[in-house]
């Protein structure tokens, strides 16, 4: 079998996690990838967590990432690379490309589409300004969002927005490839998108102010022997988790069918729900849960991951050539599977003669890169969304369907509108992920519902769906019906847990795959619960397999033929995670939760500054931070003789708490990031829709809603303009699609709505 990138030339050139996991992504799928390295090497190839002893030769982390890539050692990128390659990975600033050779001016003569990864984008006020994962998490209104309200805001812990940015990286490389091209990738944009639920939409929508620091109700408890993650999205869930913990009381209080009015209430759920988790196992809890279909797991981490039956059953952990565990490729593709793992280059001075021959290139196309591609969108919540989600604004024609018996439950979730008739209507997780879409409702439980999907298939290139294993196959709509509709269809279905395996027909969402694959271990406060990062795997998990479909579709334009992609959510997030595993089968080391200190640099942390409930977050990456920061503070005493190294980490993050306390943030901020130290104000979510550098970039780009007026729409995290229409309402274009391409007459359509095989309002209501 054939990979589907065979043949493609990427150059990756950059030294963070994201430029090397897309690269890793393009390389898995078959495209030959060469890193462009400085003499002294790649950052990563030294990349230990803060305690973990440095060994000799590579990194682990960097082995896993760079399995099976080329290197070239260069202190600036080579002419002739950016001739050869047909696409360019490019993790600079503008001032940091230049250095390189790479100015604006040689960007824009390159043959190669080249993509910029870059903290803050290449346009805009912010190009230079310094950043970490840490400060960008609190510049997007992230890490303001969790936590206790008596305690610091928390980060997520890891590195989970270089794994989201990588992963867009990846889609829009493709599509330069596909469609020519170059793209400018924001990272704070990429993690705005990911790492908080669109709160601007929320408050335009809802009409409900800033919560601040919360965490989900109930989330990770603790139980007789260990923790135990909760997962929760519909009001069916709620009821059937108070059956099963057996205070059914609950259930009949209409506050707590959403999270806001758990959340107000917690104490209470807390009390009453506490000797049940006390007095059950973990692995009692968890099976009780799926005889219940809740949502709910065992909390992972690096030691307990790789034993768990469902991924020893689906071989999810590979023996990597290194020497240790690592989970394989997210992804498993009938025609052109993953290339298995490798290792990594070695550092040498290898020269660029013969890397790639010469060879023409394909025309630029002028239009969208998928403009003329039919997606049938079978998918439901975020993470399936937030795929076909990304098509559509690359050109695509995405026609979502949903049932008057069964809408997407996105448009139920979060909480109602009393003074609205069609409330469902007004969701802004559901606007968010589902702007430049047509809607129409099918009853595929009916004959003619299937008939229809069926002929909505045989004029499409991609279906995609997120549901468990098992709904499709209910409805007599497995893979080779699907394929008797049409003999080239891409299909792509996004099960939680995979199409086999012992979990398989478990329910599970985002916070559900972040609870096991490890993310929640190092989420919280070193002394409380793990803590959900709150979904960000959902459009991490979208944006894998929309860079999947492109891939397929690369594969079907060489060959003519169409395949099935199993992309499951957690094989996604075991990825995220995967320094965990790595780490502990490696060196014995098991990371655990450090608060907002984090696992790479000695100094980190949010700090309280003057004022009411004001923080700041602020990472010192090194000495020449240090060096930075002592100037800042004065020069007092106390930083003579404190070089900057873990011994003495705690002496300056003490120190630095007492100086900020006194400081008002803005100025504060100011301050630092003049000094060249990262560091940003944690902002609440909604805040983020006046952030000058998402404004100036266009980030947010207004289109008119029928019911809800005009809503600023975030675009994808690249510079450009992608948003063209709004959300859809339901069944909003049953008679253009149904009645237009498919041809019915006024009398078919009205006999479909009276037997509510397709309709504009949700059955019930």
């Amino acid at each position: 079998m054939v990979s589907p990138l065979s043949g493609i030339r990427v150059l990756e050139i950059g030294d963070r996690i994201a430029t090397a996991y897309c690269g890793k992504l393009l390389r898995d799928a078959g495209a030959d990838v060469v890193m462009v390295e400085p003499p002294p090497g790649h950052r990563l190839r030294r990349y230990r967590p803060v305690g973990v002893q440095e060994s000799a030769g590579d990194s682990p982390f960097f082995s896993f990432l760079a399995g099976g890539k080329r290197s070239v050692t260069s202190a600036t990128v080579p002419r002739e690379l950016l001739e050869w390659a047909d696409v360019a990975i490019l993790g600079a600033t503008p001032a940091e490309a230049t250095a390189l050779g790479l100015g604006s001016d040689e960007i824009a003569r390159c043959t190669a589409e080249v993509i910029t990864v870059s903290d803050f984008g290449w346009a805009g006020p912010w190009t230079e300004l310094p950043a970490t994962e840490f400060t960008l998490q609190a510049w997007c209104g992230s890490t303001g969002s969790r936590g206790e309200p008596d305690r610091p805001p928390i980060a997520v812990g890891g590195d989970l927005g270089e794994f989201i940015a990588g992963s867009y990286a990846a889609f829009f490389a493709l599509a330069a490839y596909r469609g020519g091209g170059s793209f400018d990738l924001s990272v704070l944009e990429a993690m705005t998108t990911s790492m908080q639920v669109f709160s601007w939409l929320r408050k335009e929508l809802m009409l409900l102010e800033v919560l601040g620091r919360t965490t989900e109700v109930p989330s990770v408890e603790r139980a007789q022997d260990g923790y135990v993650g909760i997962s929760m999205a519909t009001a069916q869930q709620w009821q059937d988790f108070c059956a099963m913990v057996e205070c059914p009381d609950l259930a009949d209080v209409p506050e707590l069918r959403f999270q806001v009015g758990r959340w107000e209430q917690r104490d209470l759920i807390r009390a009453r729900t506490a000797d049940f988790f006390a007095t059950h196992t973990v692995a009692e809890i968890v099976e009780l849960a799926a005889l219940f279909r809740i949502p709910m797991t065992a909390i992972g981490n690096g030691e307990t991951l790789s034993e768990m039956d469902h991924f020893v059953a689906r071989g999810s952990f590979l023996d990597h050539p290194a020497g240790f565990r690592a989970p394989g490729p997210p992804w498993r593709m009938s025609r052109t599977p993953p290339l298995p793992p490798a290792l990594p280059p070695a550092l040498s001075d290898t020269g660029v003669v013969g890397i790639w021959p010469l060879r023409e290139r394909q025309p630029a196309r002028s239009s969208l890169p998928l403009d003329g591609v039919r997606v049938v969108d079978l998918t439901a919540f975020w993470a399936g969304p937030s795929a076909t989600h990304l098509l559509a604004m690359l050109g695509a024609d995405v026609v979502k369907i949903e049932s008057v018996q069964r809408p997407d439950g996105m448009r139920f979730a979060g909480g109602f509108r009393e003074d609205v008739e069609r409330w469902w209507e007004y969701s802004w997780v559901f606007h968010g992920v589902n702007s430049g879409k047509r809607s129409v409702t099918l009853d595929l439980g009916s004959e003619d519902g299937r008939t229809l999907f069926g002929r909505l298939v045989a004029e499409a290139d991609v279906v995609i769906e997120n549901f468990t294993p098992r709904v499709m196959e209910n409805f007599g709509l497995g893979d080779e019906q699907l394929r008797g509709f049409n003999e080239q269809i891409i299909e792509v279905r996004m099960p939680g847990f995979g199409l086999d395996g012992p979990w398989r027909d478990r329910v599970g969402f985002a916070m559900t795959m972040e609870q096991l694959a490890g993310l929640a271990w190092l989420t919280g406060y070193p002394d409380g619960l793990p803590t959900a990062p709150r979904g960000a795997c959902d459009p991490l998990a979208g944006v894998h397999a929309a860079f999947l479909t492109l891939a397929a579709l690369e594969h079907r334009r060489r060959t003519g033929q169409g395949q099935l992609i199993e992309v499951p959510m957690i094989d996604v997030v075991l990825n995220a995670s995967a320094l965990q595993v790595i780490e502990r089968d490696a060196a014995g080391v098991l990371l655990t939760r450090q608060g907002n200190r984090g696992h790479e640099f000695a100094v980190q942390n949010v700090y309280a500054c003057a004022g009411d409930d004001q923080w700041i977050a602020v990472s010192v990456r090194h000495d020449g931070d240090w060096q930075a920061l002592k100037a800042v503070l004065g020069q007092p005493m106390w930083t003579h003789g404190v070089d900057y190294t873990a011994e003495e980490a705690d002496v300056i993050d003490g120190h630095l708490a007492g100086w900020l306390k006194d400081q008002a943030r803005d100025e504060a901020v100011t301050a630092l990031l003049t000094a060249g130290i990262p560091a940003a104000p944690v902002v609440q979510p909604p805040e983020v829709i006046d952030n000058p550098a998402l404004r100036a970039r266009g980030f947010f780009q207004p289109i008119d809603h029928p019911l809800c007026g005009p809503l600023p729409y975030s675009r994808p995290p690249v510079t450009g303009h992608f948003v063209t229409s709004a959300a859809p309402l339901l069944g909003q274009h049953n008679a253009e699609i149904l009645g237009g391409s498919l041809g019915l007459t006024d009398h078919e359509l009205d006999r479909l709505a009276d037997g509510d095989v397709i309709g504009t309002w949700p059955l019930g209501l």
